[in-house]
């Protein structure tokens, strides 16, 4: 009797099984990881704009004076624009001077964030409430490069300083919905 060598390794079939299970589950996983990095990258440009605004609204009541949210391209200025995207800054208007408290550069990629009404300012004023809204309530829209509505974001402010963010289809608070 003639002893063979125990032989180890894969067979084809295995490793095509394998390969198989791993194409499967890319098919799967790429489109979610690209969902999900979308998404989180819209609700994090939408948030920018909020968390700036809750700061502004704060900083009129604690100071007792207007404070401004505005779109701007170079960190200074107001834009006459309705334009988010490109930038925004907040300034406190101290007896006629502005004096910048924050900026906001403008987003790395393509997406478009304007206001549904037109608006390119809005102050808060020592009580907290909104002026240069055209409306009761202005809505600010998110939409990414590839208008796949699955990633709309909007942020609606309302004259009472009330700021409510939404997805796509949601309402407004407004009788709006979100597009």
């Amino acid at each position: 009797m003639t002893l063979r060598p125990h032989m180890t390794g894969f067979t084809l079939l295995e490793l095509v099984v394998v390969m198989a299970i791993a194409a499967i589950l890319m098919l799967v996983g790429v489109p979610s990881y690209r969902y999900f990095t979308t998404s989180n990258r819209m609700s994090s440009e939408v948030n920018g704009l909020l968390g700036d605004l809750q700061f502004a609204r704060y900083e009129a009541i604690k100071e007792g004076q207007n404070v401004t949210v505005c779109p701007s391209t170079d960190g200074s200025t107001c834009s006459a624009t309705n334009t988010w995207n490109n930038g925004w800054i907040v300034q406190s208007n101290n007896g006629g001077t502005a004096a910048t408290l924050r900026y906001q550069r403008a987003f790395t990629g393509t997406d478009s964030f304007t206001s549904t009404t037109g608006v390119q300012s809005i102050a808060f004023n020592r009580e907290g409430f909104a002026s240069g809204l055209t409306s009761s309530t202005v809505t600010f829209s998110l939409h990414d490069s590839t208008s796949n509505t699955a990633y709309t974001r909007c942020l609606a402010v309302g004259i009472a300083g009330l700021l409510t963010t939404q997805t796509n289809g949601q309402s407004t608070g407004s009788g709006q919905s979100c597009s």
